[in-house]
């Protein structure tokens, strides 16, 4: 069912529960990190944004190099939280931040609704192009062949592993798993259990932590939206990548997992069961070397690409990226004068100053041997070489991605639990539930004459 302007009544919900109180605390929303003095004549762009702690204090440095720079423009930066819903809803009621951080994930979604300002003419004028940028990172500030979004901090994911258990259990620790199959057996050597037969120990968990459920098919050559733009939770490889997951609840035993997960500390804690031992390997982003900095700096641990399936040598390098993005909403009252911050932000000089600070790699192709020299985490080159892989992905790019990702959630909470539906029922039951949202979408997109993917 649509609305008068075009948009569904299942998606309007969504983004009307993105809370209508926050349209009035985001007026007031909070937590300065700076409280500027303007000369006369000074063009103020308030820029909102989630980081707190060495995050907000990375980009508070490249907002003072900005502001010291030129004496036209002076960037407010706002630290508060649940930046998203305030400044999208303050985008709704006619308020709108001139700036504001976004998941790169959530550009479909807010270009959907034509909530965010196309930057395309804006960009070409400044010479920032594709070419500029590894290209998947260029490719997520994109929807519809439009570009809405500029990079902040990317993110890849790598297989984290403990050298000095991998070693005590008889595993190579310079030679980690590079299939499935070798991920598999080095499990069995690592997993130890106590004479009652409770697991004390795995060398590798799927589900934990478990935030990139959904990725699993990718690594098996699977896909969650297939070419034609349909939904395709199903397909055999996404069977397979899911069947191999369920595995794992198998062979421990689904009680024997849970009781074994309930013992675990909290990720940003010392008893994070990767950095505490409990768990000898994980999928885990480029941040993971900050926490074992702060909790466990003599450990002896090594990042390296996931494995593949032996059978699928093209998949290697596959590899999940995530991004963080600045955008300008739609109705922004300084529009040139944000994009001059942007342009900033996009150079050379602001982007390292930024991503040294928050520890993660630029997605400019360029980079400085002084980046590298001053990088805290010892592989940042290899996460970094990873976003360059041709088998790099990230979530579909689709605006109902959230409703997906619940739908797809629930299937495989049940797929762990090895429930009496197979995994492949499971999924097709996804498919059949979502691709009808995906379908509204379309024929909306095709109404408004939105350019094709």
């Amino acid at each position: 069912m649509l609305n008068s302007d075009g948009s569904s009544m299942e998606l309007r919900h969504i983004w009307m529960g993105l809370g209508v109180a926050a349209l009035v605390a985001c007026v007031a929303a909070t937590e300065k990190i700076s409280e500027p003095t303007l000369k006369p004549g000074r063009v103020k762009v308030i820029y909102w944004e989630s980081w707190t702690d060495f995050e907000a204090e990375a980009m508070q440095r490249v907002v003072d190099s900005f502001n010291r720079r030129q004496d036209k423009i002076f960037v407010e930066f706002v630290s508060t939280s649940g930046t998203e819903e305030k400044a999208l809803m303050a985008t709704a009621g006619g308020i709108p931040p001139d700036l504001a951080g976004l998941a790169g994930s959530s550009v479909p979604l807010y270009a959907y609704f034509q909530a965010l300002t196309q930057l395309d003419d804006m960009c070409r004028d400044a010479g920032i192009v594709r070419d500029n940028y590894i290209p998947i990172c260029f490719d997520l500030m994109t929807y519809k062949g439009h570009v809405y979004a500029m990079p902040t901090t990317p993110a890849t994911t790598g297989y984290h592993y403990n050298r000095k258990i991998l070693k005590e259990a008889g595993w190579n620790p310079d030679e980690p798993p590079r299939t499935i199959e070798e991920l598999d057996a080095m499990d069995q050597m690592v997993m130890r259990k106590d004479k009652d037969g409770r697991v004390k120990r795995a060398g590798f968990l799927p589900a934990e932590p478990g935030w990139w459920s959904w990725s699993w098919p990718y690594f098996f050559g699977g896909r969650l939206i297939d070419a034609n733009g349909k939904i395709s939770t199903d397909l055999p490889a996404n069977v397979r990548a899911y069947t191999w997951m369920q595995g794992y609840a198998k062979r421990y035993g689904v009680s024997q997992i849970q009781t074994f997960r309930q013992g675990f500390g909290q990720f940003n804690s010392p008893r994070n069961a990767f950095i505490d031992g409990t768990v000898a390997s994980v999928i885990q982003g480029v941040w993971m070397a900050n926490f074992i900095q702060k909790y466990n700096p003599s450990m002896d641990w090594a990042a390296a690409p996931f494995p593949y399936p032996a059978d699928r040598p093209d998949l290697a390098g596959s590899v999940e990226i995530e991004q963080d993005c600045i955008v300008i909403p739609k109705g922004a009252k300084h529009v040139r004068e944000a994009f001059e911050f942007l342009k900033y932000l996009q150079s050379q000089e602001g982007m390292e100053m930024l991503c040294l600070g928050q520890k993660k790699f630029s997605p400019l192709k360029q980079v400085s041997p002084e980046f590298y020299a001053k990088h805290a985490n010892p592989f940042i080159r290899f996460f970094r070489e990873e976003a360059l892989s041709p088998n790099a992905f990230s979530t579909p790019r689709t605006p109902i991605w959230k409703q997906y990702g619940r739908e797809l959630d629930v299937a495989i909470d049940k797929i762990n639990l090895v429930t009496t539906d197979s995994p492949q029922q499971l999924l097709a039951k996804v498919r059949e539930r979502v691709q009808p949202m995906q379908d509204e979408v379309d024929k909306i997109e095709k109404l408004r004459g939105d350019s094709a993917p």
